[in-house]
């Protein structure tokens, strides 16, 4: 029905020749079963209207209009409070949205299912988002480490312990180098937002998707605090290989964005880390973000 190419071995394709505004039932059933399949899809060409984009969205599941904030006070559409609008900048050093290995708003209580990214204007170099398979990082694990993974669960916490806007580096390019104070999320253009309440959810480690029936690593550096029942200091040394194993280049894709790309991640089973290596060029992208189920 669709012309696929695979962006990479582990995970990633590209759907062509496809219009979401136009899509019937079974054509979007179709899209779905490869979303499955890929994780994360990319549809290179559309020509989007942020009505056309939540309208799309809205096919997923329910959308979110909850503010993201933190450490950021992000944008939004004008009129659509539900459309994040990620712009950088050229001449913006510091760090970027997305910028370290992550899923999205796990501290919730039901963090995304997907997220939905359309790009308006991109670089001419750089400003790709990578993409990393949590089903293949389960499934290399050795069978000790998931037996020891069993019924453990981590609390995920809004507070970002080990992802906050110190963690992420600053804009660099061919010709330069973040200074230290290009680091902090005080020195972004739309400034810094505080936490007024903490947020804090216990998750299963590994994970069974809802969909596929296949088990997941579901712990990012960006929100897990610790493991349920456990100090920070325990945990951090288990938490430290879990992340660096999550991210390891063999279960990864990268994406390079035209003007006009819809992609489209798998929240749940897929990690992602937005590239800040195009100093000196303007990015903006929309983004929606789609409920999942509570994890079990």
């Amino acid at each position: 029905m669709f012309e696929v190419k695979p962006v990479a071995g582990a995970l990633g394709a590209e759907v062509l020749g496809v219009d979401v505004r136009t899509l019937n039932q079974a054509e979007f059933a179709e899209l779905r079963r490869l979303w499955g399949e890929y994780l994360v899809l990319f549809l290179p060409g559309q020509s989007l209207t942020p009505e056309d984009h939540r309208r799309f969205a809205d096919r997923f599941g329910e959308v979110d209009v909850e503010p993201f904030v933190y450490p950021f006070l992000t944008p939004t559409v004008e009129g659509h409070p539900e459309i994040l609008k990620i712009l950088k900048e050229g001449g913006d050093r510091t760090i970027n949205f997305g910028g370290l290995w992550h899923a999205d708003v796990t501290y919730r209580a039901r963090p995304h299912m997907a997220g939905i990214l359309y790009a308006i204007e991109t670089p001419p170099a750089g400003g790709d988002t990578m993409f990393a398979n949590q089903y293949l990082a389960y499934e290399t694990l050795s069978d000790g480490m998931k037996a020891r993974l069993a019924g453990l669960r981590a609390v995920h916490s809004n507070l970002m312990p080990y992802g906050g806007g110190e963690a992420r580096i600053g804009a660099v390019g061919r010709d330069h180098v973040p200074r230290e104070a290009d680091r902090l999320a005080e020195n972004s253009p739309y400034g810094a937002s505080t936490i007024e309440t903490v947020i804090e959810n216990a998750h299963p480690v590994v994970r069974t998707h809802p969909e596929t029936g296949r088990k997941f690593l579901f712990v990012s550096r960006a929100f897990v605090d610790r493991f349920e029942g456990w100090t920070r200091e325990e945990s951090l040394a288990l938490l430290e290989f879990l992340w660096d194993h999550a991210a390891r280049p063999e279960f990864t894709c990268r994406y390079r964005w035209s003007a006009g790309a819809l992609g489209i991640w798998d929240n749940r089973s897929a990690q992602h880390f937005a590239l800040n290596d195009y100093y000196g060029a303007r990015r903006h992208m929309h983004r929606i973000a789609v409920h999942g189920e509570r994890p079990v």
